[in-house]
């Protein structure tokens, strides 16, 4: 495989669009971490609560509670904007209700780098991706465009925004840049560690964020000059 790209730095703006709390602690918060360090604004929309994502707990319980290990999950990260959409979390469906919602956002907070999860069908290793991720990735990227567009959606009442310069997508498997994030990794690991009880329901690797990260970012710094790094799909807009 060829190495990895540095992803470039040249914003101020960024907004984080994924699926599900949890979804960018895992591998993509290293990232976020070195960027408020150097003092960029990032804000994070998601697109549900995660309130059917623990088996063991009501919905009407799990939600509330990860909601708030998101928003402590975010300040170990140096972001205090939180944003949710309120779709159902397991059955979250592309389409325009979901574009129209981010492309809304896109326009409110109006960065210059946008980042998703993983929308393709498979993870890095070839495990199978859920619905949710794919359906909110694939909204984003389109919404990037639609919110571009004065005509379309014309009904937020908001400006449009052409500002977006790239679009960075987390955890993929066809990576072509990376971020190194030796000096930031202890907090992506105070990140994921923030999200308590949806740990405590896990088994297996996922249940470890400093093994499971460590892993992950040596993975991809064998490609990005032997650092712990985070891999990113870039587009350029």
């Amino acid at each position: 495989m060829a190495d990895l790209e540095p992803v470039p730095e040249d914003w101020s703006n960024a907004l984080v669009v994924v699926a599900h709390p949890d979804d960018m602690e895992y591998g993509g918060a290293g990232a976020i971490a070195r960027w408020t360090a150097q003092g960029k604004n990032i804000a994070y929309v998601l697109a549900c609560r995660g309130e059917n994502g623990i088996d063991s707990m009501e919905p009407s319980v799990c939600g509330p509670l990860r909601v708030a290990e998101q928003i402590a999950s975010c300040v170990a990260v140096g972001v205090t904007e939180v944003e949710f959409l309120d779709h159902s979390d397991g059955t979250i469906e592309y389409g325009l209700p979901l574009r129209r919602d981010i492309a809304a956002a896109i326009r409110r907070h109006r960065p210059e780098f946008v980042i998703t999860g993983n929308y393709r069908e498979t993870w890095p290793g070839g495990g199978l991706n859920m619905a949710d991720h794919i359906a909110v990735g694939r909204a984003t990227v389109d919404a990037v465009r639609d919110a571009g567009n004065r005509w379309i959606f014309p009904e937020l009442g908001l400006e449009k925004w052409e500002g977006v310069k790239y679009v960075a997508v987390a955890s993929s498997p066809l990576a072509t840049h990376a971020v190194d994030i030796t000096d930031s990794f202890y907090a992506s690991v105070v990140s994921l560690r923030a999200h308590k009880a949806y740990l405590e329901a896990l088994s297996g690797d996922m249940a470890d964020p400093a093994t499971f990260l460590r892993s992950m970012a040596e993975n991809a710094g064998k490609r990005f000059g032997g650092v712990l790094a985070t891999s990113f799909e870039l587009m350029t807009l």
